[in-house]
């Protein structure tokens, strides 16, 4: 079937391994860990290449779009700020509030939708392409290592210290870009300004967030994607035979030989020279198949390349490809994850503009207030007691007035125009009473009510209740 999942491999096999039950130390568990436990640290040859190129300058273009989105706003508003202490988010200029549920569990389902539908056309392209863990540890991280190896190789004193140091200023840039996506850059910037002293809580957080920043770059680095990350544990039921993978070309390559070409005998194009595995950041062969911990970042196709023009064969050898292309079967754009996905996107998409579209200005809803379903205040005038919920969802104080539309003859009270004033994103919860003729009642024992809520900039919300009295 061509919607099969190609298998994954989770563990790298040791030419070394021994049928005794205990692991031994030169065994690997994973990419970065030997039987015994202990860590196998990464470090990773450089392999320039076009695909290396084209990284590059999408990272260096992420890493400014990172920077300046939390400075960027459209109406006097963020494009993105998470705040989560006040519980509103706003994207796009746009202000989610906890009432807008609805909104955001859409927006959440966009997301994932979204990135099932990537997956399933080109892999784990956003591990290896777009991720900041990915970005930043690769092109800014791993260059600094670099920089420094020759000093901390001829005075490792003093060349460790000034790595370190390099890399906590790098830190703490990237935790207050970090925390600006959640507090906002103007508070940000009064934090920077003033003494710690003055804000020792968030002088802790940006101390805390600085502290993980270190420690993920420095220690943990590639484990976050093979141990900490879920995505790559979820790519098998995202990817089919048709996505797009790395992928090492088995009946081109094998039977592996290293070195040149001598033999009388038919060998493979694979030299066997081990380039492929020297610059994979996570620590795969890539000839061992598709593996969770491949991230896509193609790394071993440029080092291939150019070890396959050295010896004169044609490139390609490991390649962007899919697991039928492979096997010599046509490539299928069209499929059922790349049709349903897509049509998912399109109405939730939909449904996400037309919940956005009935969002106002302001939030206006009634509750009912609890006791009595009503009261009679004269032998024939019936009165309802509600809370008026109103939420200030513009940017600026508004002043709101509430008039009873229907039915005819009632009229509206409520007892704290005070409160009637927001500042914006204020809520506030107006006790209101109903007073209405008993006739509007008879029979059924309900009737419809309608009231209209207005601001001072002339915004106007419509909300229909019910009011019980007699039959």
């Amino acid at each position: 079937m061509s919607d099969t999942t190609p298998p994954i491999n989770t563990a790298v096999p040791s030419p070394r391994s021994t049928p005794s039950q205990i692991i031994a130390h030169e065994d690997l568990v994973l990419p970065t860990l030997w039987g015994d436990g202990s860590r196998k640290w990464l470090n990773p040859k450089l392999a320039t290449g076009k695909w290396w190129n084209r990284r590059r300058w999408l990272a260096y273009g992420l890493i400014a779009f990172f920077v300046t989105l939390p400075h960027l706003r459209l109406n006097g508003r963020p494009l993105v700020l998470l705040d989560i202490v006040k519980r509103e988010f706003t994207i796009l200029g746009h202000t989610f509030y906890p009432t807008d549920t609805p909104l955001v569990a859409l927006l959440m389902l966009l997301a994932f939708t979204g990135i099932m539908l990537v997956t399933a056309v080109g892999g784990r392209v956003w591990c290896g392409w777009g991720c900041p863990q990915t970005v930043y540890l690769e092109f800014l991280f791993r260059p600094i290592d670099r920089v420094f190896k020759g000093l901390i190789d001829k005075n490792a004193l003093i060349g460790k210290p000034l790595r370190l140091l390099t890399y906590l200023i790098c830190s703490l840039l990237l935790a207050h870009t970090f925390l600006s996506y959640f507090v906002g850059t103007d508070r940000l910037t009064q934090w920077v300004r003033l003494s710690p002293l003055e804000h020792p809580t968030a002088f802790l957080v940006m101390g805390g967030a600085t502290a993980a920043l270190l420690f993920d770059f420095l220690f943990f680095r590639e484990q976050f994607c093979m141990i900490a990350c879920p995505y790559g544990r979820f790519q098998s039921v995202m990817l089919d035979r048709q996505s797009l993978i790395v992928t090492y070309d088995i009946k081109r390559g094998e039977p592996r030989v290293k070195g040149k070409r001598t033999l009388p005998t038919k060998v493979g194009d694979c030299v066997d020279c081990g380039r492929c595995t020297a610059v994979c950041p996570t620590g795969i062969d890539i000839r061992n198949g598709l593996q969770m911990e491949c991230i896509h970042c193609a790394q071993c196709i440029d080092a291939c390349d150019s070890v396959m023009e050295q010896v004169g064969f044609a490139p390609g050898l490991i390649r962007y490809s899919s697991s039928n292309a492979m096997e010599g079967q046509p490539a299928r754009w069209l499929r059922p994850r790349t049709i349903i996905y897509p049509v998912l996107i399109s109405v939730l998409s939909l449904l996400f503009l037309y919940v956005l579209s009935t969002k106002f200005a302001m939030d206006a809803r009634l509750m009912r207030s609890p006791g009595a379903p009503y009261t009679m205040t004269d032998p024939r005038t019936a009165q309802n007691n509600f809370k008026v919920r109103l939420v200030n969802r513009s940017q600026f104080a508004q002043k709101y007035s509430i008039a009873l539309i229907q039915p005819e003859g009632g009229a509206a009270d409520w007892s704290s125009q005070a409160e009637l004033h927001l500042e914006p994103g204020q809520s506030t919860l107006a006790p209101m009473e109903v007073h209405f003729p008993t006739q509007q009642t008879a029979g059924t024992g309900v009737t419809s009510a309608k009231i209209r809520v207005e601001d001072e900039s002339g915004n106007r919300r419509e909300v229909s209740f019910q009011l019980v009295g007699p039959r």
